[in-house]
């Protein structure tokens, strides 16, 4: 079968609560691992692109709603994104599977259920973000508030996409963040899937932005965006360097989750057939 006659899927980029082609309407191929076939088409984001983005978190948080709801109010957003995942759980688990080469069995059993149970879990958590008040000796009131930090940039590696989507998306919007989501180039689609159903529930536009590129140009700008406050990355050693030394330059906060590698130890003495399923699990 030619490629050209297969009815291949395009993916738009995601701002301000609508779907948005790229500004020179390019788009960047992904491919099947299992079969090295293409299986979509995905938006090129521009730096004009990106700017709209950026601007559009920040005038999300400086002037929406968002950051002034309540985290019960918040929280029934992160249900409705757990039962949107739930009830499209097929579709997802497909697309996870097509686009990382994963198993169906894996991403059915695996990543959908895990990204459900993250927003659910943190869509309760809200409790979790009261002041505490420290005691003191001096006659003063001193009290921990815990407050948004702003503009929240994610950018993700392609192993687990839907799960890191939730890891990542789920903490900083119940605390009142508001978020732009980058995932790998390598594996884009479940999670413009993902988001175009979280465009079903209504949230404020600008809350949670999805861009997709496959230029390192582009998180670049996301990174040194002097508008972005926070940056949220998992993926390499030798990049999450490169995103420090990035932020450094505004004093953004960092998460950084680099270089695991699942290391093992099997010892002379085991029981080899339990030693050889744990080690490929």
């Amino acid at each position: 079968m030619k490629t050209e006659t297969l009815n291949i899927d395009q993916y738009v980029l995601w701002i301000d609560g609508r779907p948005c082609p790229s500004s020179d309407h390019n788009y960047f191929e992904t491919i099947n691992p299992s079969t090295g076939e293409l299986l979509a088409r995905v938006a090129e984001a521009t730096e004009a692109d990106i700017e709209g983005a950026v601007a559009s978190c920040r005038r999300a948080f400086d002037q929406g709603p968002w950051p002034q709801l309540s985290a019960k109010e918040r929280g029934s957003c992160l249900l409705k994104i757990a039962n949107l995942i739930r009830e499209n759980a097929k579709v997802l688990a497909e697309l996870e599977s097509l686009d990382t080469g994963k198993t169906i069995k894996q991403t059915t059993f695996i990543d959908v259920p895990t990204a459900v149970d993250c927003f659910e879990y943190f869509a309760n958590a809200g409790g979790q973000l009261k002041g505490d008040q420290i005691p003191v000796l001096d006659p003063v009131l001193s009290i921990v508030e815990r407050e948004p930090v702003g503009v929240v940039t994610c950018i993700i590696p392609f192993n687990y996409p839907l799960i890191m989507a939730a890891w990542k998306i789920a903490p900083a919007l119940i605390a009142g963040n508001t978020v732009l989501f980058k995932p790998s180039p390598l594996a884009s689609v479940s999670i413009m899937k993902l988001a175009q159903l979280v465009g079903e529930i209504g949230l404020p536009p600008g809350v949670l932005n999805f861009v997709t590129s496959s230029q390192p140009k582009t998180s670049a700008l996301l990174v040194g965006h002097p508008d972005v406050d926070m940056v949220s990355f998992s993926g390499s050693t030798t990049t999450g360097q490169e995103i420090m030394r990035l932020a450094s330059s505004t004093t953004k906060k960092i998460c950084l989750e680099l270089g695991g590698k699942s290391q093992n130890i099997v010892f002379a003495d085991c029981d080899l057939d339990s030693a050889v399923g744990g080690t490929l699990s």
